[in-house]
This record gives C-alpha cells, sequence and structure tokens, in this order.
C-alpha cells in the first residue's frame, strides 16, 4: 500500500503532541494536591485530564483547522476535511490517580470514518507506540531506539499472556464467564490496564488483552496500531470496530481461540 501523505503529516503532528502532552500530565502525577472531580456518569477527571486535552485540541485547531475533533473531555468540534481526531487524554485517569504508572495519552485519527492513525504513549514509562494504515507499526522503549511494532507468534493459549483492565467489569456485562474462560486457558493472567495492555499486545510481550467496557476515545488510536503490527483489534464478537463498547487485542494465530470463549 502506498502511504497516503496526509496520514504520514497528521501522524509526525500526533506523535509530538503525545509527547507535548505527557510532559504536562506528568506535572501531575503523584502531586499531593491532585484535585479530583466527577464527570456525570461519576468517572474522576482531574485538571491534567482537562489541560491535556486543550493542549492537543489547540495543535490540532492549528495545524489542520479543517478536521474534526473528538475528546472525552470537551466532546465534539465538527470538521469538514474526512479527518477526526479521538482523543483520551488520560487513558486510565483511575490509575493515574492512584499513582500508577500504568496510564497513557491516546491520539486516534479517523478518515472517513474508518481508523488509519494511532499514537499510544506512556508518559511515566517513556514508551511510545504508533501506526498508520500504509504506513506500518512502531514502537520506541524507554531509552531505546525505534523498531518496528509486532505482535507475538504464540499459537497456544496455555503458552500465552491475558491482559485485562478490571475483573469487575466482566462482571457489570455478566460475563464473569468469559473472564474466568480465559485465566484457565491462558498461561498467565495479569490485570495490566487500560492501553497498557493493548500496547504490550501490540509490541509481542503479551498475546491478548480484553476490555468489556469501551468508549471510542480508548479504541480509535489502538485500531492502526494492532492491525500494522499484525494483530487484530475485535469486539467480542470478532468484528474489526472501534465503536462497539468493548474491544479485544490479539496476535493473529489466537484470534478465533479467544473469540470462542468470548462470542455469543
Amino acid at each position: 500500500m502506498t502511504p497516503n501523505p496526509e496520514f504520514e503529516r497528521r501522524l509526525t503532528f500526533a506523535r509530538a503532541a503525545a509527547n507535548e502532552a505527557g510532559r504536562l500530565i506528568l506535572s501531575y502525577y503523584q502531586s499531593a494536591h491532585l484535585a479530583v472531580d466527577r464527570k456525570r456518569d461519576s468517572s474522576p477527571v482531574t485538571a491534567a485530564d482537562r489541560e491535556a486535552e486543550q493542549l492537543i485540541r489547540g495543535g490540532i485547531k492549528r495545524e489542520f483547522p479543517s478536521d474534526g475533533i473528538l475528546g472525552e473531555e470537551f466532546g465534539e468540534t465538527p470538521g469538514t476535511s474526512g479527518f477526526r481526531w479521538v482523543l483520551d487524554p488520560v487513558d486510565g485517569t483511575k490509575s493515574f490517580i492512584h499513582g500508577v504508572p500504568l496510564f497513557g495519552t491516546l491520539i486516534g485519527l479517523e478518515y472517513q470514518q474508518k481508523c488509519v492513525v494511532g499514537v499510544c504513549h506512556l508518559p511515566t514509562l517513556g514508551e511510545t507506540a504508533w501506526g498508520g494504515r500504509g504506513l506500518g507499526a512502531w514502537w520506541q522503549p524507554a531509552g531505546g531506539d525505534v523498531r518496528p511494532a509486532r505482535v507475538s507468534q504464540v499459537e497456544n493459549l496455555k503458552d500465552s499472556l491475558f491482559c485485562f483492565t478490571t475483573v469487575q467489569g466482566f462482571a457489570r456485562i455478566g460475563r464473569q464467564d468469559a473472564f474466568e474462560a480465559l485465566v484457565a486457558g491462558t498461561g498467565l493472567a495479569r490485570g495490566c490496564g487500560d492501553c497498557y495492555g493493548h500496547m504490550l499486545v501490540a509490541t509481542g510481550r503479551a498475546e491478548i488483552m480484553v476490555d468489556p467496557l469501551m468508549n471510542v476515545w480508548d479504541a480509535v488510536a489502538l485500531v492502526p496500531i494492532i492491525e500494522e503490527a499484525g494483530g487484530h483489534f475485535i469486539d467480542w464478537n470478532g468484528a474489526a470496530s472501534a465503536n462497539s463498547g468493548n474491544g479485544i487485542s490479539v496476535n493473529a494465530l489466537l484470534r478465533e481461540k479467544v473469540l470462542a470463549i468470548t462470542k455469543r
């Protein structure tokens, strides 16, 4: 596939914007004076969430004024170009509040309603993964060189690492059975929550990440990274969608085995 220069230009911007937002977020991390508010859905939000999204939005408006923007904290701004940015400035706010470093900044991009670019930056760990349709998937670990991001070639569930965000999420949707089957069927289960678990799959360090509850801003950035890394980002019934309210990142060899557990 010939790389689309507009995808490439926006991916370059998104990487820089994620790093800049990460520096802002770190200024609030583990602060004794961090105020936590509650949104209408009772989920937590902090100044780091709001200011990081405003920072990214400001950059988009300067560089790509005709692009639309959807963000977790400030809703939707329509555009006219066919591009829509989808932002989650602090994916894993609960982890952030508790001082757990497994949260990230997600910047995704849709073109004509298809996920085409994604960046996942982990500020405290100093890691970033990114990908774009026709541009490949890439990973820069802390202090390391940029390298291709590739899913693993593990083909047996018993040899796989299964990640999840919370056990309670499975119970909330009445699928504790799926969680228990995945724990029993895989080699190792770990609560590596939010975007971090998906990033582990994209870089071959885990095989399966299952989220029973996801918003679109949790998912759009992950789709191109996982797909360009050779894996699948799918919902619990196997559809390649960022809008299903749930999500699975999985390597290609285990896709059907995982769906045999989650699909109804």
